[in-house]
């Protein structure tokens, strides 16, 4: 795992299109902390924490948050959550997005109307190790095999 995890292997752990997972980087929605693209032939390469951030973004995608608004959301736990992101709750509701972490509610987005949904970040961890499960073998790492 020292070397993280290609675009084409996150893009299959998290559920995504490649070419979702390209624009996202272009579009500084989200960069790879590990190595960026820098011209032709360079690659990206993602740590475990981006595949935990990437999979957030397509939860609050497919809950029908705006892609705009998923920034904002990203713009703020950034700044305001400390350490494994997997230790806040995100609260979907209808086009509002509400942040629970310290015993805290916070709206990160306008009020809206809709069902309440619970995000759960550490479910969001376990989906990800679920599909990290294949890659166990290659990358035959001990801190990785150490997880499961």
């Amino acid at each position: 795992m020292n070397d993280g995890f290609s675009g084409t292997q996150a893009a299959k752990v998290v559920g995504i299109t490649y070419r979702q997972l390209d624009y996202w980087a272009r579009t500084n929605l989200i960069r790879p902390s590990l190595s960026d693209a820098s011209g032709s032939g360079s690659r990206r390469r993602y740590s475990y924490t981006d595949l935990l951030e990437l999979r957030v973004i397509k939860t609050l995608l497919d809950a029908g948050i705006k892609l705009e608004s998923v920034r904002e959301v990203f713009d703020y736990m950034r700044e305001h959550v400390e350490g494994d992101i997997s230790s806040a709750h995100l609260v979907i509701n209808g086009s509002s997005v509400i942040l629970a972490h310290d015993d805290e509610l916070i709206d990160v987005l306008a009020k809206g109307q809709g069902v309440l949904n619970v995000l759960s970040l550490a479910g969001v961890k376990h989906e990800v190790d679920t599909q990290l499960v294949p890659f166990v073998n290659e990358l035959d790492s001990p801190l990785l095999t150490a997880a499961f």
